[in-house]
């Protein structure tokens, strides 16, 4: 019963996954065939150049990893957040203050308005 179950479970994740695949590549080529041609003068695509358009910009912006990667991942945060707490008051002025040094502005601060140039 139980195998049975798994069988069942993992066949209804590939069909979602080719599913989402078949939707995603007609809604990309479909967008870029009312799109792209008037505004840029460009070729229509094939579903299949669809698909490697989604393929591509997977690779360019966000690589192979699993995930979210934009707020980093929990267990990340939990660690950073865990040893901020650890710290005592005066190691957190301590990071503060280098961190504050590290992210300084390239540029020095803009003169006051009030002050006569030399």
């Amino acid at each position: 019963m139980n195998r049975r179950f798994h069988a069942r479970k993992v066949m209804g994740i590939l069909l979602m996954v080719i599913i989402g695949i078949l939707a995603f590549g007609s809604i990309v080529m479909l967008l870029w065939n009312a799109l792209m041609p008037e505004i840029f003068n460009l070729r229509q695509i094939t579903f299949w150049q669809a698909l490697g358009l989604l393929l591509l910009a997977k690779i360019l912006f966000s690589g192979f990893r699993g995930g979210s990667r934009a707020f980093g991942s929990r267990w990340k945060r939990d660690s950073l957040r865990e040893g901020w707490a650890n710290m005592t008051p005066e190691q957190q002025e301590k990071f503060r203050q280098e961190w504050g040094r590290r992210c300084r502005k390239p540029f020095p601060p803009e003169p006051d308005s009030t002050e006569p140039k030399s």
